[in-house]
């Protein structure tokens, strides 16, 4: 099981992979290099929250898991 801190630095990590994407996304949209990074760091804060708690969640379903005594 991952530790809350690991679920946390993983969350992070992909958000920031994923800002970068939505931030050129957004670039190419709007023109404006203000408004890219606005949309970027918004949806950084909120994706981050969301990622860790959709981990945490998951680590309380069993589907598809296997255990040393479940091959």
């Amino acid at each position: 099981m991952d530790t809350h801190s690991r679920s946390f630095v993983k969350a992070l990590s992909w958000r920031a992979t994923g800002t970068i994407d939505t931030m050129i996304i957004s670039l190419v949209v709007t023109g404006s290099i203000k408004l890219a990074a606005t949309i970027g760091l918004t949806e950084v804060a909120t994706k981050s929250l969301l990622y860790y708690l959709h981990e945490r969640a998951w680590l309380k379903i069993p589907y598809g898991r296997r255990t040393a005594s479940n091959p």
